[in-house]
Protein backbone atom coordinates (compact mmCIF):
# COMPACT_ATOMS: atom_id res chain seq x y z
CA UNK A 1 0.00 0.00 0.00
CA UNK A 2 1.27 3.26 -1.25
CA UNK A 3 1.47 5.76 2.05
CA UNK A 4 0.41 9.51 1.17
CA UNK A 5 3.84 11.55 1.09
CA UNK A 6 4.22 14.05 4.16
CA UNK A 7 2.84 17.90 3.19
CA UNK A 8 5.49 20.10 2.22
CA UNK A 9 6.25 23.99 1.42
CA UNK A 10 6.63 22.69 -1.96
CA UNK A 11 3.05 20.97 -2.23
CA UNK A 12 0.81 23.16 0.01
CA UNK A 13 -1.15 25.62 -2.25
CA UNK A 14 -2.74 28.64 -1.88
CA UNK A 15 -6.12 27.00 -1.92
CA UNK A 16 -5.06 26.35 1.90
CA UNK A 17 -5.34 29.96 3.04
CA UNK A 18 -9.49 30.03 2.09
CA UNK A 19 -10.63 32.44 -0.33
CA UNK A 20 -12.50 35.96 0.58
CA UNK A 21 -14.18 37.95 -2.80
CA UNK A 22 -12.83 41.11 -3.82
CA UNK A 23 -16.26 42.13 -5.22
CA UNK A 24 -16.88 39.97 -7.97
CA UNK A 25 -13.44 38.23 -8.33
CA UNK A 26 -13.16 35.33 -5.45
CA UNK A 27 -9.04 35.42 -4.54
CA UNK A 28 -6.82 32.95 -2.41
CA UNK A 29 -6.29 34.69 0.81
CA UNK A 30 -2.54 33.88 0.48
CA UNK A 31 -1.55 36.43 -2.48
CA UNK A 32 2.29 37.97 -3.58
CA UNK A 33 3.30 41.13 -3.42
CA UNK A 34 5.59 42.18 -6.32
CA UNK A 35 7.51 45.08 -4.41
CA UNK A 36 10.52 42.82 -4.12
CA UNK A 37 10.82 41.58 -7.44
CA UNK A 38 12.78 44.82 -8.95
CA UNK A 39 15.45 44.51 -5.86
CA UNK A 40 17.70 43.22 -3.60
CA UNK A 41 16.25 44.89 -0.43
CA UNK A 42 13.06 46.59 -1.69
CA UNK A 43 11.70 48.04 -4.65
CA UNK A 44 13.89 51.17 -4.94
CA UNK A 45 17.13 49.78 -2.75
CA UNK A 46 20.24 47.39 -3.39
CA UNK A 47 20.78 45.71 -6.01
CA UNK A 48 18.85 44.55 -9.35
CA UNK A 49 16.84 41.51 -9.18
CA UNK A 50 18.16 38.73 -11.60
CA UNK A 51 15.58 38.72 -14.88
CA UNK A 52 15.41 35.08 -15.07
CA UNK A 53 14.85 34.17 -10.89
CA UNK A 54 11.99 36.68 -11.04
CA UNK A 55 9.84 35.37 -13.61
CA UNK A 56 10.73 31.95 -12.15
CA UNK A 57 8.83 33.26 -8.64
CA UNK A 58 6.06 34.58 -10.59
CA UNK A 59 5.62 31.71 -12.68
CA UNK A 60 5.64 29.30 -9.41
CA UNK A 61 3.58 31.75 -7.18
CA UNK A 62 0.71 30.98 -10.01
CA UNK A 63 1.71 27.63 -9.72
CA UNK A 64 1.00 27.07 -6.11
CA UNK A 65 -2.09 28.37 -6.30
CA UNK A 66 -1.89 32.10 -6.23
CA UNK A 67 -4.64 34.56 -8.17
CA UNK A 68 -4.03 37.47 -6.12
CA UNK A 69 -0.69 39.97 -7.06
CA UNK A 70 -0.21 43.44 -5.54
CA UNK A 71 1.97 45.36 -7.73
CA UNK A 72 2.29 49.17 -9.06
CA UNK A 73 4.07 51.28 -11.37
CA UNK A 74 6.46 52.62 -9.40
CA UNK A 75 7.86 49.16 -8.44
CA UNK A 76 10.94 49.95 -10.52
CA UNK A 77 14.22 50.08 -9.61
CA UNK A 78 17.15 50.80 -12.05
CA UNK A 79 16.83 47.63 -14.09
CA UNK A 80 13.76 45.95 -13.65
CA UNK A 81 10.01 47.04 -13.65
CA UNK A 82 7.57 44.91 -11.53
CA UNK A 83 4.55 45.56 -13.85
CA UNK A 84 6.86 44.62 -16.78
CA UNK A 85 8.07 41.41 -15.12
CA UNK A 86 4.13 40.43 -14.47
CA UNK A 87 3.50 40.72 -17.96
CA UNK A 88 6.52 39.17 -19.55
CA UNK A 89 5.88 36.45 -16.71
CA UNK A 90 1.90 35.53 -16.79
CA UNK A 91 0.89 37.02 -20.18
CA UNK A 92 -1.89 35.94 -21.31
CA UNK A 93 -3.50 35.89 -17.92
CA UNK A 94 -5.48 33.05 -16.36
CA UNK A 95 -9.24 33.91 -16.20
CA UNK A 96 -8.83 33.96 -12.32
CA UNK A 97 -5.75 36.17 -11.88
CA UNK A 98 -6.87 39.32 -9.90
CA UNK A 99 -4.09 42.13 -10.44
CA UNK A 100 -4.47 45.06 -7.40
CA UNK A 101 -2.52 47.70 -8.05
CA UNK A 102 -1.69 51.35 -6.72
CA UNK A 103 -1.70 55.29 -7.80
CA UNK A 104 -0.67 58.64 -6.11
CA UNK A 105 2.37 58.36 -5.36
CA UNK A 106 5.09 59.45 -7.93
CA UNK A 107 8.39 58.41 -8.92
CA UNK A 108 10.62 60.33 -11.87
CA UNK A 109 12.85 58.51 -14.79
CA UNK A 110 15.23 58.37 -11.89
CA UNK A 111 13.68 56.84 -9.34
CA UNK A 112 13.44 59.82 -6.79
CA UNK A 113 9.65 60.53 -5.41
CA UNK A 114 7.62 63.73 -6.23
CA UNK A 115 5.03 65.13 -4.97
CA UNK A 116 1.75 63.09 -4.68
CA UNK A 117 -0.46 63.00 -7.87
CA UNK A 118 -3.16 65.66 -8.26
CA UNK A 119 -6.13 64.03 -8.99
CA UNK A 120 -5.88 65.30 -12.63
CA UNK A 121 -2.88 63.04 -12.93
CA UNK A 122 -4.65 60.07 -11.66
CA UNK A 123 -5.99 58.90 -15.22
CA UNK A 124 -2.38 58.98 -17.04
CA UNK A 125 -1.26 56.67 -14.15
CA UNK A 126 -3.83 54.08 -14.35
CA UNK A 127 -2.94 53.87 -17.97
CA UNK A 128 0.13 53.60 -16.96
CA UNK A 129 -0.05 50.71 -15.58
CA UNK A 130 -2.37 48.75 -18.31
CA UNK A 131 0.41 49.58 -20.72
CA UNK A 132 2.83 47.89 -18.62
CA UNK A 133 0.63 45.42 -17.77
CA UNK A 134 -1.10 44.66 -20.97
CA UNK A 135 -4.33 44.65 -19.92
CA UNK A 136 -7.43 46.97 -21.34
CA UNK A 137 -8.73 47.09 -17.66
CA UNK A 138 -7.39 46.86 -13.98
CA UNK A 139 -8.86 44.72 -11.80
CA UNK A 140 -8.19 46.74 -8.48
CA UNK A 141 -6.89 50.29 -8.34
CA UNK A 142 -6.02 51.55 -4.63
CA UNK A 143 -5.55 55.20 -3.89
CA UNK A 144 -2.73 55.18 -1.66
CA UNK A 145 -3.14 58.06 0.26
CA UNK A 146 -0.14 60.82 0.73
CA UNK A 147 -0.48 63.12 3.74
CA UNK A 148 -3.55 64.99 2.06
CA UNK A 149 -6.54 65.42 4.52
CA UNK A 150 -9.24 64.61 2.36
CA UNK A 151 -9.03 61.64 -0.36
CA UNK A 152 -12.25 62.94 -1.95
CA UNK A 153 -11.12 64.52 -4.62
CA UNK A 154 -8.81 61.79 -5.65
CA UNK A 155 -11.04 58.98 -5.08
CA UNK A 156 -13.94 60.80 -7.28
CA UNK A 157 -11.08 60.99 -10.46
CA UNK A 158 -10.66 56.95 -9.75
CA UNK A 159 -14.87 56.28 -9.73
CA UNK A 160 -14.57 58.43 -12.85
CA UNK A 161 -12.55 56.14 -14.54
CA UNK A 162 -13.79 53.01 -13.07
CA UNK A 163 -17.27 54.05 -14.31
CA UNK A 164 -15.02 54.69 -17.96
CA UNK A 165 -14.51 51.08 -17.91
CA UNK A 166 -10.62 51.61 -17.02
CA UNK A 167 -11.31 49.93 -13.60
CA UNK A 168 -12.86 46.95 -12.52
CA UNK A 169 -12.96 47.79 -8.19
CA UNK A 170 -11.77 50.56 -6.23
CA UNK A 171 -9.89 50.01 -2.62
CA UNK A 172 -8.24 52.97 -0.42
CA UNK A 173 -4.45 52.42 0.86
CA UNK A 174 -2.78 54.32 4.01
CA UNK A 175 -6.02 55.84 5.53
CA UNK A 176 -7.61 56.42 8.65
CA UNK A 177 -11.41 55.11 9.29
CA UNK A 178 -12.66 58.60 8.64
CA UNK A 179 -11.51 58.12 4.95
CA UNK A 180 -13.11 55.27 4.09
CA UNK A 181 -16.28 56.74 4.71
CA UNK A 182 -15.25 59.39 2.82
CA UNK A 183 -14.48 57.35 -0.06
CA UNK A 184 -17.60 55.06 0.28
CA UNK A 185 -20.05 58.26 -0.38
CA UNK A 186 -18.20 57.93 -3.74
CA UNK A 187 -18.29 54.67 -4.62
CA UNK A 188 -17.82 50.96 -3.45
CA UNK A 189 -14.99 50.47 -1.60
CA UNK A 190 -13.15 46.57 -2.11
CA UNK A 191 -10.14 46.73 0.33
CA UNK A 192 -8.23 48.75 2.31
CA UNK A 193 -4.21 48.32 1.96
CA UNK A 194 -2.56 49.53 5.35
CA UNK A 195 0.67 48.73 7.47
CA UNK A 196 -0.37 46.16 9.84
CA UNK A 197 1.37 43.44 11.18
CA UNK A 198 2.85 41.77 14.68
CA UNK A 199 5.42 44.67 14.56
CA UNK A 200 3.45 47.18 13.69
CA UNK A 201 0.62 48.42 16.47
CA UNK A 202 -1.54 51.14 15.32
CA UNK A 203 -4.77 51.75 17.36
CA UNK A 204 -5.95 53.73 14.22
CA UNK A 205 -5.09 50.65 12.45
CA UNK A 206 -7.14 48.43 14.73
CA UNK A 207 -9.80 50.39 14.41
CA UNK A 208 -10.06 50.51 10.19
CA UNK A 209 -9.62 46.63 10.81
CA UNK A 210 -12.65 46.31 12.52
CA UNK A 211 -14.28 48.98 10.55
CA UNK A 212 -13.56 46.57 7.72
CA UNK A 213 -14.12 43.04 9.06
CA UNK A 214 -17.97 44.91 9.93
CA UNK A 215 -18.68 46.03 6.38
CA UNK A 216 -17.25 42.71 4.76
CA UNK A 217 -14.56 44.75 3.29
CA UNK A 218 -11.24 42.89 2.47
CA UNK A 219 -7.92 44.34 4.51
CA UNK A 220 -4.61 43.78 3.06
CA UNK A 221 -1.61 44.39 5.25
CA UNK A 222 1.63 45.92 3.77
CA UNK A 223 4.98 44.78 5.83
CA UNK A 224 3.16 42.06 7.61
CA UNK A 225 6.20 40.28 7.80
CA UNK A 226 8.83 43.49 7.48
CA UNK A 227 6.64 45.04 10.56
CA UNK A 228 9.42 47.65 12.16
CA UNK A 229 11.91 47.14 9.75
CA UNK A 230 9.31 48.15 6.75
CA UNK A 231 11.38 47.99 3.64
CA UNK A 232 14.45 46.43 4.98
CA UNK A 233 13.65 43.03 5.69
CA UNK A 234 12.32 41.02 8.33
CA UNK A 235 10.75 42.44 11.60
CA UNK A 236 12.30 40.83 14.96
CA UNK A 237 9.37 42.50 16.91
CA UNK A 238 8.48 39.84 19.64
CA UNK A 239 10.50 37.39 18.18
CA UNK A 240 11.21 35.48 21.09
CA UNK A 241 7.45 34.92 21.26
CA UNK A 242 7.08 34.19 17.58
CA UNK A 243 10.14 31.96 17.24
CA UNK A 244 8.23 29.73 20.53
CA UNK A 245 5.20 29.64 18.74
CA UNK A 246 6.98 28.73 15.19
CA UNK A 247 9.05 25.70 17.24
CA UNK A 248 5.95 24.08 18.61
CA UNK A 249 4.40 24.22 15.11
CA UNK A 250 7.69 23.23 13.07
CA UNK A 251 7.07 26.63 11.26
CA UNK A 252 9.34 29.65 10.48
CA UNK A 253 8.98 33.11 12.18
CA UNK A 254 7.87 34.46 8.89
CA UNK A 255 5.22 31.50 8.74
CA UNK A 256 3.86 32.70 12.09
CA UNK A 257 3.71 36.15 11.21
CA UNK A 258 1.60 35.61 8.11
CA UNK A 259 -0.69 33.15 9.50
CA UNK A 260 -0.90 35.70 12.84
CA UNK A 261 -2.08 38.42 9.92
CA UNK A 262 -4.35 35.79 8.30
CA UNK A 263 -5.83 34.64 11.88
CA UNK A 264 -7.53 38.39 12.34
CA UNK A 265 -10.24 37.51 10.10
CA UNK A 266 -11.79 35.82 7.22
CA UNK A 267 -11.41 38.94 5.06
CA UNK A 268 -7.98 39.44 5.91
CA UNK A 269 -5.24 38.78 2.89
CA UNK A 270 -1.77 38.55 2.76
CA UNK A 271 0.50 39.71 -0.17
CA UNK A 272 4.21 38.64 0.80
CA UNK A 273 6.47 39.43 -1.43
CA UNK A 274 10.21 37.94 -2.51
CA UNK A 275 12.14 36.90 -4.80
CA UNK A 276 13.43 33.61 -3.31
CA UNK A 277 11.69 31.08 -4.69
CA UNK A 278 12.22 29.20 -1.62
CA UNK A 279 10.61 32.03 0.69
CA UNK A 280 7.68 31.67 -1.90
CA UNK A 281 7.05 28.43 -1.44
CA UNK A 282 7.56 28.74 2.30
CA UNK A 283 5.02 31.78 2.47
CA UNK A 284 2.27 30.39 0.33
CA UNK A 285 3.07 27.58 2.98
CA UNK A 286 1.89 29.45 5.80
CA UNK A 287 -1.76 29.53 4.73
CA UNK A 288 -1.84 26.08 6.59
CA UNK A 289 -0.50 27.10 9.40
CA UNK A 290 -3.44 26.81 11.93
CA UNK A 291 -2.58 29.22 15.43
CA UNK A 292 -4.19 27.65 18.95
CA UNK A 293 -5.41 29.92 20.87
CA UNK A 294 -2.59 29.96 23.55
CA UNK A 295 -0.77 31.06 20.31
CA UNK A 296 -2.67 33.70 19.81
CA UNK A 297 -2.99 34.78 23.21
CA UNK A 298 0.81 35.02 23.45
CA UNK A 299 1.81 36.45 20.50
CA UNK A 300 -1.14 39.32 20.70
CA UNK A 301 -0.10 40.00 24.47
CA UNK A 302 3.63 40.49 22.99
CA UNK A 303 2.10 43.13 20.41
CA UNK A 304 -0.16 45.35 23.14
CA UNK A 305 1.94 44.40 25.98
Amino acid sequence: MCETPPMTSETITAESAGTWHLGDLPVRRVGFGAMRLTGSAAFHLGTPSDRARSLAVLRRAVELGVNHIDTAAFYFSSLRSANELINSALAPYADDLVIATKVGPYRDWSGEWGTSARPEDLRAHVEENLRQLGRDHLDVVYLRRMRQDSVAEHFGALAELRAAGLIRHLGLSGVEPRHLAEAQAIAPVMSVQNRYGLGFHDPATDALLAQCRAQGIAFVPFYAIAGEAGPRGAGTAHEEEVRAVARAHGASSAQVRIAWTLHQGPHVLAVPGTGNPDHLAENVAAGALRLTGADLARLDGARTG
